[in-house]
């Protein structure tokens, strides 16, 4: 499932450059018996399958000895809630990340053992812990410095300050089916055009978090 993300765009480019490692880990590698085994059903019955303790345990420990300073992250309802602040000092800290991708009805409470903090991308359920941990580290690499190049790109995004939307951005034509450029932003007042940026953030921020 990571193919995609992680050898395409800025993922690729990070790699490339040698500005991050990405590696992938198959919880089957380190499953049990002959067919490999990683989940079982749960103690006191319920529909669904765990992922089993021994798999996911010996699977961190490994990835622990790659780098045993790295942060083991579990993805989860549970975690506290994503945001740009947090992938800003993921991506200071120079830190490794080793995440657990839970699957069906979860993990085996026992591996919060080797869990350092759990992360939720929000408050809702997917089919397994994959996407969410795309997100988070797409969210962390691109702030990595000379990921992105031009370094002036993250700062005046969406929640670079923590709570506003990013203005509106408009490229050629000036015109197109009747849609126009706003005229500040073709004036070349830098003041006004800042003035207008920031006017249209906090309109945008308050319109999007009142619906």
């Amino acid at each position: 499932m990571f193919t995609g993300v992680f050898e395409n765009s800025m993922m690729w480019k990070a790699q490339k450059d040698e500005i991050v490692k990405l590696e992938t880990i198959n919880l089957r590698d380190f499953g049990l018996g002959p067919r490999r085994q990683v989940d079982d059903t749960p103690y006191g019955g319920g529909d669904g399958m765990l992922l089993m303790i021994e798999p996911l345990w010996r699977a961190v420990k490994f990835a622990k000895s790659r780098d045993e300073s790295a942060k083991v992250i579990l993805t989860s309802p549970r975690g506290q809630r994503w945001h740009q602040a947090k992938a800003q000092s993921e991506a200071n800290s120079g830190r490794g990340l080793i995440f657990i991708c839970g699957r069906y009805e979860g993990v085996d409470e026992r591996i919060l053992e080797l869990v350092d903090e759990q992360w939720s991308i929000g408050d809702f359920v997917l089919t397994g812990g994959e996407l969410p941990a795309m997100a988070v580290i797409d969210s962390i690499v691109r702030l990595i410095p000379g990921v992105l190049g031009g370094e002036k790109s993250a700062e005046i995004e969406s929640f670079s300050d923590g709570k506003t939307l990013e203005f509106p951005q408009y490229t050629r034509p000036e015109e197109y089916n009747g849609l126009k450029v706003p005229k500040v932003l073709l004036s070349g007042h830098h003041g006004e055009i800042a003035k207008w940026r920031m006017e249209q953030s906090e309109i945008l921020t308050s319109k999007a978090r009142s619906e």
